[in-house]
């Protein structure tokens, strides 16, 4: 999963969304170097991971893409994911997307320790709303040629956005099926 659904999922706190986050952005051993509820959303971000990583439905999305793209298919499915996500937002959560992206942005603004990284993103991430124009199928292009520039084989994604067009509506319904699941599996981890 990339951002929104990391956001969406790991609870609406100031420090749940923060180690929403921070999953993205730390690695390593964790033990004291965050506040524990940083911490605490640190950890369900990796095992959100290591869920959507390991579930029969991720991996039959991922067995969509051709040979040549499997390598990136996951990278792929992450940000279509958050597409699917903040297109039927509606469906997964009761406040507007636009009242909780600014909610996530006033967070990160107001925090003034963020990992080296997360503060040099953050800034840009709120003025360009990056987690409320992943609605629009064609912002995965941008992100993807973004991507493609941090790549020391930025080659692996070309085509990537025709690929995903074509494959819009199978890998819809693998989200439609796996979303649900992996909001049950949190709210079980979480209790």
């Amino acid at each position: 999963m990339n951002y929104l659904a990391h956001l969406h999922l790991g609870g609406e706190q100031p420090a749940q969304l923060l180690g929403s986050l921070y999953g993205d952005f730390v690695k390593g051993p964790l033990e004291g170097r965050f506040p524990e509820p940083i911490e605490t959303s640190i950890r369900l971000h990796r095992r959100i991971d290591a869920y959507t990583d390991s579930h029969p439905l991720v991996r039959q999305a991922k067995q969509r893409f051709p040979l040549q793209h499997r390598r990136i298919a996951g990278v792929l499915l992450d940000l279509f994911f958050d597409h699917c996500l903040a297109r039927d937002w509606p469906n997964y959560a009761e406040q507007p997307l636009d009242a909780f992206t600014a909610h996530v942005y006033r967070v990160l603004a107001g925090e003034p320790a963020l990992p080296e990284r997360l503060a040099y993103v953050a800034p840009r991430m709120a003025a360009q709303d990056w987690l409320g124009s992943y609605r629009e199928f064609a912002v995965l292009g941008q992100v993807i040629q973004g991507m493609s520039r941090r790549l020391s084989r930025p080659e692996l994604l070309a085509g990537t956005l025709p690929l995903l067009s074509d494959l819009y509506e199978p890998l819809s319904d693998d989200f439609r099926q796996f979303y649900p699941e992996l909001l049950g599996f949190v709210r079980q981890t979480s209790t």
